[in-house]
Formats: C-alpha cells, sequence, structure tokens
C-alpha cells in the first residue's frame, strides 16, 4: 500500500464538531436550560443559539487561522465540554434577562405617560431595538468603561465621584466616557 492509503483521515469540519458536541450534550443542555428559564420554548430557543454561536465561532476561528492545525483540530471539542455549553448559554441566559429587564423598564416607563402619548407600535419596536443593540454596545465595553457610563448617566454622578468610586483618575473616567458614548453611537447608526 503507498504511504497514502495509510495517513490519517482529515480531521472532521466544524459543522460535524459542532453536530457531534450537539448529539452527545444537546439534550442535557436544554434542562440545564430549562432549569434556569422556567420556560421549555425560551430553553429550546437558547440551546439553539448557544450551538449557533459556538459553529459561526468556530467558523471564524478557522477563517482567520492555517487549515489543519492540532489547536482547530480541537478547538470545538473542548476537554469538559459542559463547562464549556454552560459558559456559553450562560452568556445568552444572562442577555435575556437583561433585555426583559430592559423592556420592563421601557414598559415602566411608558406607562407613565397619557395613553395619547404612547408611541406607536412601529416607534415601540423601533424603539426596543434601539434599546437592545444600546445594551449590546455597553455589554461589549470594558467593566469600568461600562461602569462609568451607568454611573454618570443612570445615577447621575459626577466625574470625580465616578473617578472616587472606581479608584481611577477623572482623565480616566473621561476616557472611559468617550469609550462609551462612541460605542452607544456606533450602535444606533
Amino acid at each position: 500500500m503507498s504511504a497514502a492509503h495509510h495517513a490519517a483521515a482529515p480531521a472532521p469540519g466544524p459543522a460535524e464538531e459542532i453536530g457531534r458536541l450537539y448529539g452527545a450534550h444537546h439534550r442535557w443542555l436544554l434542562g440545564w436550560l430549562r432549569a434556569r428559564l422556567g420556560c421549555p420554548d425560551q430553553a429550546a430557543d437558547l440551546a439553539q443559539d448557544t450551538f449557533v454561536r459556538l459553529l459561526a465561532h468556530r467558523l471564524g476561528a478557522e477563517a482567520g487561522t492555517e487549515a489543519g492545525t492540532e489547536a482547530d483540530a480541537h478547538a470545538a471539542t473542548p476537554r469538559e465540554p459542559r463547562a464549556y455549553l454552560v459558559t456559553v448559554a450562560g452568556r445568552l441566559v444572562a442577555n435575556h434577562f437583561r433585555r426583559l429587564s430592559l423592556e420592563r423598564a421601557w414598559l415602566d416607563a411608558l406607562a407613565t405617560l397619557p395613553e395619547a402619548q404612547w408611541p406607536s407600535a412601529e416607534q415601540h419596536a423601533m424603539a426596543r431595538q434601539a434599546l437592545h443593540r444600546l445594551d449590546a454596545a455597553l455589554a461589549g465595553l470594558p467593566e469600568r468603561a461600562r461602569r462609568a457610563f451607568l454611573l454618570s448617566q443612570i445615577e447621575g454622578q459626577d466625574y470625580a465621584r465616578i473617578a472616587a468610586t472606581l479608584g481611577v483618575t477623572e482623565r480616566s473616567v473621561k476616557r472611559y466616557m468617550a469609550q462609551a458614548f462612541e460605542a452607544c453611537i456606533l450602535a444606533v447608526d
């Protein structure tokens, strides 16, 4: 036989690796999510989103690296797959609850308005989308920049007080605020 016949089979592609992970752990992940969310439909959606994110990440990582490296071959099959899935799904659960909290705050604010001033269904949908984009932008910021922004915009603190709270200089607070404002502007454009 030639050496080609003795060569190892090619490493499975990202879809196959994620497919194996899905087959082995989807049911378990679904149960884990149901316990946290209390809603089987939402749990099913977030379980699916978990695997979609893993696949998208894996495909993105593969496109950005040399194909065929050993690290690539094992990136989709972590040593502790359930811990890995819990990390990814846990972030999705946190995002889900943060979005619900934002929507509740929005609805509470609307409830204070006279009915004649309520936004139309289209305006309401646009506002919800903008809130979600802003939330995602803030979630992507470094922790100190996010905290500085929230302390300023939600709690009304001045930069000197924020600096003291965060244990940084006012110059750092200004830099954090610039980061946060830039992220917000980019999110709503």
